[in-house]
């Protein structure tokens, strides 16, 4: 026996707002998160555009002796779920507790204070680092300290796998639900890898997006013939995920519910991606979901503005939607809050729940000069309102080939 799954809450810390409403409202309005990245640092850089999370003043909620073992990423992701567990009114009972777990996704965890670290040692030669480097670091810090705050002692997992972290997470926290291992699942993820030696990293990959010289918030063009690459972001996303029966039960209101997941590998090619992979992975999804691809009524699509990431995934659309790809909307809202690697998934994800619940679809900006290859309708620099959505699809599809693909619906008791 398999039960429903819905989604109660959701709390959002984002380079567009932090909180759902702004995030939201930034996203239909075409506002970009993209600017010239604040930091010491940033002079050393070649790309010296991001997407960072402003206005976030950590001793707003924090203490100083709580900052000292909480390190931006799990700050992040902790204000995230205070938001959802407020937005979904959500109290848990001692006897509850082992029932309720939680599911995040981070690439990075605590890389800043992992480069204070290397400085301190191999440049200023001091033979000590922070005494809680470790704590600080552990990409399942986030989680944990989601964990004991909401005292969850279901399971506590963090996904790494690239830029399907956080969908990944999410999934899996729907199947335990959905098979009857839990009840509640906090799911989704949190990133803060604006550090030097991060962007270095993706400097040397060449993959980031060349600065546009008339404004930095444009430089992100997904599905555009002048795309250059993508911009990292930061943030954090967390969803309460609920059996069904006891969201309706305790009178919770219901954002949607969780129909399909699906989770396959390219097993092609460590960077590039692969369309035949990325349309099984829609495929495996439509399956659980028991769905039809012209059911489908809108797609957030993975779209990170690479050369080839983009073409590759309108294939894949194309090769499962047929005729239906042609009237389908898709877009790619990295073009504003930019790629939040681990945290990317459940941004996205909350993006498609968020259009779902105002039947509005959030454009794809800066899309003036559209590729040849990439021919759908992305929804091109200004959103779409009083549009009728019923079901929505959200593709995260990452590095190492690890696909995730999210189907959610409007719930019906």
């Amino acid at each position: 026996m398999t039960r429903r799954v819905v989604i109660t809450g959701m709390g959002v810390v984002s380079p567009l707002g932090n909180n759902t409403d702004d995030f939201f409202n930034s996203l239909m309005a075409g506002r970009s998160g993209i600017k010239h990245l604040q930091a010491p640092f940033a002079e050393q850089l070649n790309t010296r555009i991001a997407a960072s999370v402003e206005n976030f003043n950590p001793t707003d909620y924090f203490s100083k002796m709580q900052l000292s073992g909480i390190e931006r990423f799990s700050q992040f992701a902790l204000v995230a779920a205070q938001q959802a567990v407020a937005d979904a009114n959500l109290q848990l009972s001692v006897e509850e507790q082992p029932r309720a777990g939680v599911y995040m996704g981070s690439c990075m965890g605590g890389n800043g204070t992992l480069e204070e670290g290397y400085v301190e040692m191999f440049v200023k030669n001091n033979s000590r680092v922070k005494p809680l480097s470790v704590l600080l670091t552990m990409n399942n810090a986030a989680a944990s300290h989601i964990s004991i705050k909401y005292h969850l002692q279901g399971p506590n997992v963090t996904y790494s796998t690239a830029c399907s972290s956080s969908a990944i997470a999410v999934g899996e926290a729907y199947r335990q639900i959905k098979h009857g291992y839990c009840d509640v699942m906090f799911a989704g993820g949190s990133e803060a890898l604006l550090t030097f030696g991060v962007m270095k990293a993706w400097e040397a990959l060449r993959t980031l997006a060349i600065e546009d010289p008339q404004d930095p918030g444009a430089s992100c063009k997904p599905f555009s013939k002048d795309r250059s690459g993508l911009v990292l972001g930061e943030g954090a996303v967390v969803l309460i995920l609920e059996d069904a029966e006891r969201a309706q039960k305790r009178g919770a209101k219901i954002y949607a519910e969780l129909v399909g997941y699906g989770c396959l590998s390219d097993s092609s090619h460590i960077t590039k991606p692969d369309a035949n992979g990325q349309s099984l992975t829609i495929r495996s999804a439509l399956a659980e979901a028991g769905l039809q691809p012209q059911d489908i009524d809108y797609i957030n699509a993975h779209g990170t503005a690479t050369a080839a990431g983009d073409v590759q995934e309108t294939l894949a659309i194309k090769q499962v939607f047929g005729e239906h790809a042609a009237k389908l909307p898709v877009s790619s809202t990295k073009s504003m809050h930019g790629h939040l690697m681990g945290a990317t998934g459940a941004i996205e994800f909350a993006a498609s729940l968020l259009a779902m619940q105002h039947n509005a679809i959030p454009p794809t900006t800066n899309l003036h000069n559209p590729d040849p290859e990439c021919d759908l309708d992305y929804v091109p620099n200004v959103g779409r309102r009083d549009v009728p959505l019923n079901t929505v699809m959200s593709n995260s599809f990452a590095f190492g080939g690890s696909n995730a693909v999210l189907i959610a619906k409007r719930f019906k008791a």
